[in-house]
């Protein structure tokens, strides 16, 4: 949280406050005193909102990123996934974030029911799947999956554990 001369100020008020009802002990104190602590807990909590949004919006690389979703993800209350259109406004739900995620990382792609159809410029021809099923298959994928330490890092595809 970035600490304004504002802040300080609210908080000395407080703390006086507080030092005058305790000597003197009249009610109209204690509720000038309830009413300053309140306006101050207001602003730190607007200051702590504004810094935590500046940072999160400085986290750009996904090795950042990894680590941010991480320690978030530890708590079971968090609710990760929603983030800002370029109409301003913030996804509400899994569909409408996977919705605004796809055209911006797989272009030309579009959503359909039961799945996502490619682009076709980029369609893989017959030969090239046969190619894929000799490599690539199940028990290796699983295999590859398995062999991820559970707090890994991203690496060349950007791929981490907590996206599979």
């Amino acid at each position: 949280m970035k600490w304004t001369s504002e802040l300080e100020s609210l908080g000395r008020e407080v703390r006086r406050l507080f030092n005058r009802c305790r000597a003197d002990n009249k009610s109209y104190n204690w509720e000038l005193y309830g009413e300053a602590q309140r306006r101050y807990r207001k602003e730190v909590r607007k200051a702590s909102k504004e810094t935590w949004r500046t940072f999160c919006s400085y986290v750009n690389d996904l090795p950042r990123s990894a680590r941010l979703h991480r320690a978030l993800s530890r708590d079971p209350k968090t609710r990760l996934g929603s983030l800002v259109a370029p109409s301003g406004e913030c996804t509400q739900s899994e569909k409408e974030t996977l919705d605004l995620l796809l055209p911006t990382h797989f272009l030309d792609s579009a959503a359909v029911e039961g799945g996502v159809v490619p682009a076709a410029a980029s369609r893989a021809t017959r030969v090239d799947w046969r190619g894929a099923a000799r490599i690539i298959t199940y028990r290796r994928v699983e295999w590859a999956i398995d062999s991820f330490a559970p707090n890994k890092s991203p690496g060349m595809g950007g791929i981490f554990p907590a996206l599979l």
